[in-house]
C-alpha cells in the first residue's frame, strides 16, 4: 500500500503486543520472515523492541527488505529522544515508521518530536495509533510533516468505517489491529459459517476481510504455525456476499471514533 511519503508499506505484517521479550517473540518473527512477511510491528510500551531486532539480524533478510514499526509511549516526554533508545534496542540506524501509540495529553502534544526524530532521519515517516478522525484533522492541520498512518482496533464487529474513510480522504494508510478481536471472534458463527463454506480458517476470512476494506493489518501472534497460516490471507479473495455478511456484525455503528469513551484509558 503506498504512503504519502512515496515509500510503501505492506497490507499484512506481524505485530508482537503481548509477547514476551526473549526467545518467543524471536521465534515469532523469525518465523514471519521466513514465511515471507516484510512488515513487523512493535512499540516502546511493549517491551520487547531488543527482542524483534536481534530476531531480524538472525534472520538473514536484507534490513532494506523489512518494513520496520515501532511506536512512541506518550507516558514519556520527548518522542525524539525515545526513538534514540528504541533504536538502539532494535539495533537499527532507522526505523520505516515511527507512531504515537496514542493521544495522551491531546493529539498533537507529541508531534514536534515525532518530526524532529523524522527530521533527524531516525524513521523514514511517522504517524499515529488510536487517533479519530477529529484527532488525526487536528494533527495534520497543524503539522509540518503530516502523519501517514492511523493504526486503530478493526475487524467485522469494529468496522470503523467512518475512520477509514477519513484516512482515505487525508491520504493516511488506516492499519488495523486486533482483526481476531484477541482471539474472540474465531469462534462466531457467521465467521465460521464463511470459512467453512470458502475452504478457509476463521482467521484467514478475518483478516481477508480487513485487506479487501483497503486496511494494511498486523494479526498478532506468536505460534509459527499461525503466522503462516495468516499468510494465506493473501492469497484469495471472499465474494461481495460473504462481505456483505461480515459487514452487519458491525456493532460501533460505523464510528470514525477510534475507541469508545468506556474504552480509553489515557487522559
Amino acid at each position: 500500500m503506498k504512503l504519502s511519503n512515496g515509500s510503501a508499506i505492506p497490507a499484512l505484517g506481524l505485530g508482537v503486543w503481548q509477547v514476551p521479550e526473549g526467545p518467543t517473540c524471536e521465534r515469532a518473527v523469525e518465523a514471519a520472515l521466513e514465511v515471507g512477511y516484510r512488515l513487523i510491528d512493535t512499540a516502546q510500551a511493549y517491551g520487547n523492541e531488543a527482542s524483534v531486532g536481534r530476531a531480524i539480524r538472525s534472520s538473514g533478510v536484507p534490513r532494506e527488505e523489512i518494513f520496520l514499526t515501532t511506536k512512541f509511549y506518550p507516558g514519556h516526554k520527548d518522542a525524539h529522544a525515545e526513538m534514540e533508545k528504541s533504536l538502539e534496542r532494535l539495533d537499527t540506524d532507522y526505523v520505516d515508521l515511527y507512531l504515537v501509540h496514542w493521544p495522551q495529553g491531546g493529539p498533537t502534544k507529541a508531534w514536534s518530536g515525532m518530526e524532529a526524530a523524522q527530521a533527524a532521519g531516525l524513521t523514514k515517516g511517522i504517524g499515529v495509533s488510536n487517533f479519530s478522525a477529529a484527532e488525526l484533522a487536528e494533527v495534520t492541520k497543524s503539522s509540518e510533516i503530516a502523519p501517514i498512518a492511523d493504526q486503530f482496533q478493526f475487524s467485522p464487529f469494529v468496522y470503523r468505517r467512518g475512520l477509514v474513510e477519513a484516512c482515505v480522504e487525508a491520504s493516511v494508510v488506516p492499519q488495523g489491529y486486533s482483526p481476531l478481536g484477541t482471539g474472540e471472534h474465531l469462534d462466531d458463527p457467521a465467521v465460521a459459517k464463511i470459512a467453512a463454506a470458502t475452504g478457509r480458517t476463521p482467521a484467514q476470512v478475518l483478516i481477508r476481510w480487513s485487506l479487501q476494506r483497503g486496511v494494511s493489518v498486523i494479526p498478532k501472534s506468536s505460534t509459527p504455525a499461525r503466522i503462516q497460516e495468516n499468510f494465506v490471507a493473501l492469497d484469495f479473495e471472499l465474494d461481495d456476499e460473504a462481505m456483505a455478511a461480515l459487514d452487519a456484525l458491525d456493532t460501533t455503528n460505523h464510528t470514525s471514533e477510534a475507541k469508545a469513551s468506556s474504552e480509553k484509558w489515557w487522559s
